[in-house]
């Protein structure tokens, strides 16, 4: 294949698909995954992981945001990582990971969804090509970020690390508005309802949010990127490392 077919064949695929993994690809590659993708709805709180239970499908959304939560035995959950049309959701089949680790929900609702059974994700995976290629970085990046997570969540503060997360589902809602309530970003941010409130309270104040009862709109992008802490530039710059094809995608 000549240079100049690949570089079509990566302008053609997005038209193909909205999920920016698949739509990165050369266009051989995808015509040759297509036919084994089927569409699904990314409706909000749906489930598409379930923790302790087996992985049948792995899923490239084309826009929202799904949050990875887990959940411990006493109850208490907190999120710890966010995937949207960035991404892939169940990729770790590959690595040998057949049960969930935790659940997987759409926070924010999306289009759809392109679904591939996890065997033919696996067998499209040993053929070591330009798949698998995109999805080994994409993972190493989905790493780091969970990583980053986990540090910000142990010494930031909450209202640090809620503009980081307004940022980041930002970045993959596609949108300036979403459904969101303080019940739920409590859960993301692994932190109690009344906390949520305060911050909640504080950010609209300083006129970075509007939140009115059950979705949030961001007002003022780059007075959150100040208020926020170091580690949603930190994740953005790793995302754009690993995986230029996506740059300016996610963060």
């Amino acid at each position: 294949m000549s240079t100049f077919q690949i570089e079509r064949a990566r302008v053609v695929a997005p038209l193909r698909s909205r999920n920016k993994l698949l739509a990165s690809l050369p266009l051989e590659d995808y015509q040759r995954i297509a036919p084994h993708l089927r569409s699904v709805p990314m409706k909000l709180k749906q489930v598409l992981h379930k923790q302790d239970e087996p992985i049948q499908d792995v899923y490239f959304p084309s826009g929202g945001a799904c949050s990875l939560v887990k959940t411990l035995r006493d109850g208490q959950a907190a999120e710890v990582a966010t995937i949207g049309a960035e991404g892939a959701v169940g990729a770790s089949v590959f690595f040998g990971q057949r049960i969930a680790e935790c659940d997987v929900l759409v926070q924010v609702a999306g289009p759809v969804a392109d679904a591939m059974k996890a065997d033919m994700f696996n067998s499209e995976m040993e053929r070591r090509g330009a798949f698998f290629n995109r999805v080994i970085r994409y993972n190493q990046a989905l790493m780091s970020q969970i990583m980053q997570t986990t540090a910000c969540n142990g010494l930031h503060s909450a209202e640090q690390r809620c503009c980081r997360w307004l940022l980041m589902t930002h970045d993959r809602a596609g949108c300036d508005e979403f459904t969101l309530t303080h019940e739920f970003l409590a859960t993301m941010l692994g932190v109690r309802r009344p906390t949520v409130t305060i911050v909640a309270a504080t950010l609209q104040a300083r006129g970075l949010i509007q939140y009115r009862r059950g979705s949030v709109a961001i007002a003022d992008r780059a007075g959150l990127e100040s208020a926020s802490c170091e580690c949603y530039q930190t994740v953005k710059a790793t995302w754009d490392r690993l995986l230029p094809e996506l740059r300016a995608s996610v963060g």
